[in-house]
């Protein structure tokens, strides 16, 4: 890793020196030389990184093969790390992209909510590895409401984009894109790799919409999964017992999901006058005649049905989640085929044994555990994401990993990957000591902190704590009410045990560690 840094600060020079100056002066002056021209490939690594939005591991079978088989993604990790405890310390979408860029917590890197617009002059790793020579790209969903910056090419979805002839906005200017978002991501990323400057190593950020509500599954797969029957969670109809902050969500399956909006039941006589119906008829809308006569085939005879049943109650409730499963899987088959794809690009294109490929998403997601959809509270189907990362071959480095990591890691893992010392002020650590065997102790728990509040589902502020065993979260505001769970003999996280005198001595230390972490991080409850 030494040799890496020294031939990084080979082809920086001089900006190499300025970075403690960069938070001030910004990355203009920080231009590198060209790096090779004998046509050789680059020593150092290039990285791919793959981010889904909303994918639960639940849904890759590395983790768990009871909804689907995720053949590309389970490959990655064969072939490198599957991380079994890898956790975001903000479960929503614009503070989770925030965070992998800097490196930072959110209320350092100011995007503690959707709705704040990311400061886009601040440092992030895409500049530093810009500086350093290396070539940067992002495709696909950026929801940070600034421009993108420290990209030589960006391609970028107008806030959460659409999952059918969405438009994009490549390098400031409005273009549309026929076909269905996930294979145009893909063949945007693919373009822009078969376009790069071979000389120099990159790193290609490809972010899908996929699978974020309202899950509009690929024309192609529509009829995949038919006849199946899913395993319904055994807390689907959790009564939240002893969890007081749980009682206010607006994110139940059977609850809180649009008929028309979520499941598809666009009924032409116009019967369900939902509240997002409207919006559904937009997103119907933009398909061109082909996709929407493959859409109708399929989801007529499903509303037919649905009409003539007259479901209510519990039998209404487990229909819902059927109908979510089905259309959220397709959308992860999709991914899956699609990250084929660039795999398969990688290896006949010479590149994969010298690229780090990461897969995982901006936070994880229910699939109606607890009742719900959507994410945003501490438990462990939101807190918890999927993260597999393959290695260049030099570094040897393969097998599961049962460290605790965050998503304030990657950013340092690149750095450190690309040779570059990790700057001080970020947060999180570089992952590569850690694989190799570094004797170096690592967290023995990790910090998380939601700030969205009010919002649409109902999710009040809270922080917490997690460490291999236990979780301590305190819900804060216009509420004051703790919960604390052990995971070993409560997985699913129904008994809150805060309060019983067997666990005192648990609280006592949890809320320590709370101490430490807020002051190590310098946190502001905001």
């Amino acid at each position: 890793m030494e040799k890496l840094r020294a031939r990084a600060r080979q082809h920086i020079n001089l900006p190499y020196l300025l970075y403690g100056l960069i938070g001030l002066f910004g990355f203009a002056a920080c231009a590198p030389e060209a790096e090779e021209t004998d046509g050789n490939p680059p020593a150092r690594p290039n990285i791919v990184f793959i981010m889904t939005d909303d994918h639960g591991y639940q849904a890759m079978s590395a983790y768990d093969d009871r909804y689907i088989q995720t053949p590309n993604l389970d490959r990655i990790a064969e072939e490198g790390v599957l991380f079994t405890n890898s956790f975001v310390t903000n479960s929503i979408c614009a503070p989770s992209r925030a965070v992998l860029l800097t490196g930072k917590h959110s209320h350092l890197n100011g995007q503690i909510d959707n709705r704040v617009r990311f400061d886009s002059s601040q440092a992030t790793f895409p500049k530093y590895l810009q500086a350093a020579g290396y070539q940067t790209a992002l495709v696909g969903k950026w929801h940070l409401r600034s421009e993108p910056t420290g990209f030589d090419h960006y391609e970028r979805l107008i806030g959460q984009g659409n999952y059918y002839n969405s438009d994009f906005i490549e390098n400031g200017e409005r273009k549309q894109s026929a076909g269905y978002v996930t294979d145009v991501i893909t063949d945007k990323s693919i373009n822009w790799l078969d376009k790069r400057d071979p000389n120099k190593p990159f790193c290609l950020l490809v972010h899908h919409k996929a699978t974020h509500r309202i899950w509009m599954p690929d024309t192609a797969l529509l009829n995949d999964f038919a006849g199946v029957e899913f395993p319904v969670p055994d807390n689907y109809f959790d009564a939240y017992e002893g969890r007081e902050a749980a009682t206010y969500h607006e994110m139940g399956v059977f609850k809180d999901m649009d008929i028309v909006y979520d499941l598809k039941m666009l009924d032409k006589e116009g019967e369900f006058k939902t509240r997002y119906r409207a919006a559904y008829e937009r997103m119907y809308g933009r398909m061109n005649d082909e996709q929407r006569a493959a859409w109708d085939a399929f989801y007529d005879p499903v509303i037919k049905d649905f009409m003539a049943a007259k479901l209510e109650g519990k039998d209404l409730a487990l229909w819902k989640y059927q109908r979510y499963m089905q259309d959220y899987l397709k959308c992860v088959r999709s991914v899956d085929n699609n990250v084929g794809r660039l795999l398969d690009y990688l290896d006949d294109n010479g590149l994969a044994e010298n690229t780090l490929v990461v897969y995982t998403s901006d936070q994880g997601f229910y699939l109606g555990e607890h009742g719900w959809f959507d994410k945003r509270y501490m438990y462990e189907e939101s807190l918890r994401t999927p993260l597999a990362m393959r290695f260049p071959q030099s570094l040897n480095i393969s097998g599961k990993s049962p460290a605790l990591v965050q998503n304030i890691d990657y950013a340092p893992t690149f750095m450190d990957l690309a040779g570059l010392d990790v700057p001080e002020d970020m947060q999180g650590k570089s992952l590569i000591p850690l694989l190799q065997g570094d004797s170096t102790e690592w967290r023995q728990a990790i910090y998380y902190h939601y700030y969205e509040y009010p919002n649409e589902h109902g999710v009040k502020k809270h922080y917490g704590v997690r460490t291999d065993r236990y979780k301590l979260i305190h819900f804060y505001g216009d509420i004051d009410t703790w919960e604390l769970y052990d995971l070993r003999e409560d997985p699913h996280e129904m008994n809150n045990l805060y309060g019983e005198p067997a666990y005192e001595s648990v609280v006592t230390d949890l809320k320590l560690r709370i101490d430490d972490l807020q002051e190590t991080y310098a946190v502001d409850l905001m």
